[in-house]
């Protein structure tokens, strides 16, 4: 199969799904086409699969189609909706964990799992804030570890040259993949946070606290930055290669980290092989990933990577490619090849 130019990469994602289902159905009757599709999970990636929606439902095969409104309620709560089978998509801001794996199996339900772009956790604050302009790894840690709860509570226990202002927490929910990353990422373990401070599954809630508060600090996905960044700063984080702030470059030439990583969805097998909608949906998606991601903040993967996703499909591969985890500081490009390369035609090898 080709992939010189645009039409034949749309071409080879139809053909894809076509060999998905074919493959897919030998175990699943072809049944329940006018299903609704219904949608859960991560606040992060919820606006790249609205838009994806949206734009889908003026084609020709979105005019009719089925959607549920797609349920904001954090990376976790999404998988328990996925592996006890009341969603036909998972949004996720981290991959399936061991957990969610044993559940899914446990209730036989296959998945095909899909990287879609790229994320920066963005550590921001409000506008009127004068003296942070970078942070640490290690001063990251100090506000943020469950050590901190009720005793770090102004800006110079941070950092001896800001001020003694009351510093005021916000941040993502226990049930948010974006808790879990940035907690993992910083204090080595994905519950080690205070809990003293605003939290909400919900970004826009979150970004409207720290607009509303000069003395706020608090984190979420870029996106949610970049959509109100004349309220807002990101803070530079000094990681490995010294003050690096959140931007589409430093992410896909890997210099942000550790607060860079992959978003996803996952996508059930047997509903993928029953529903058209669904099925014509993921095509949709599938054909378009890189300008949805661009168009809703985020970063998209390179067209090679796309390719790798799209190859995904076309070789049927089932389940997670991560173990149920992620290290932190893994190089992007080396969790997408992770996640075909047992079987990556040669032209697709680094």
């Amino acid at each position: 199969m080709g992939f010189a130019n645009k039409r034949s990469v749309k071409r080879s994602v139809s053909v894809v799904l076509r060999l998905a289902v074919g493959l897919t159905a030998v175990v699943t009757p072809l049944a329940a086409f006018s299903e609704s599709v219904r949608i859960s999970g991560s606040s992060t990636v919820a606006p790249i699969t609205e838009l994806a929606i949206k734009e889908f439902r003026v084609t020709r095969a979105g005019k009719k189609a089925k959607f549920e409104p797609v349920v904001i309620n954090g990376t976790g709560a999404g998988f328990r909706d996925f592996c006890s089978g009341k969603t036909s998509i998972s949004n996720a801001s981290r991959p399936i964990n061991s957990k969610e794996l044993k559940a899914c199996a446990a209730a036989k339900i296959s998945f095909y799992e899909l990287p879609i772009g790229f994320d920066a956790l963005t550590v921001v604050v409000n506008s009127a804030n004068t003296w942070a302009k970078d942070i640490s790894l290690i001063e990251l840690k100090r506000l943020w570890s469950r050590d901190a709860e009720g005793k770090v509570e102004r800006w110079n226990q941070v950092n001896l040259d800001w001020p003694a202002k009351p510093i005021n927490l916000f941040g993502p929910g226990k049930d948010s993949g974006t808790f879990e990353y940035f907690n993992k990422a910083i204090t080595g373990d994905s519950e080690n946070s205070r809990s003293d401070y605003g939290s909400s599954e919900n970004d826009n809630i979150i970004a409207k606290n720290i607009i509303a508060d000069p003395n706020a600090m608090g984190y979420f996905g870029f996106s949610y930055f970049k959509a109100n960044q004349s309220k807002l700063r990101a803070l530079a984080i000094e990681g490995p290669k010294g003050n690096v702030i959140p931007s589409l470059k430093n992410v896909q030439n890997e210099s942000y980290q550790p607060l860079s990583r992959p978003m996803f969805i996952y996508v059930n097998s047997r509903q993928l092989s029953s529903n058209s909608d669904l099925r014509n949906f993921i095509n949709f998606f599938m054909n378009n990933a890189d300008s949805l991601v661009n168009k809703e903040g985020s970063i998209p993967l390179s067209k090679a990577q796309y390719l790798i996703v799209e190859n995904k499909l076309l070789r049927n591969v089932l389940g997670s490619s991560f173990a149920g985890d992620i290290p932190v500081g893994t190089r992007l490009s080396e969790l997408l090849n992770r996640s075909i390369d047992g079987i990556k035609r040669p032209e697709f090898r680094n």
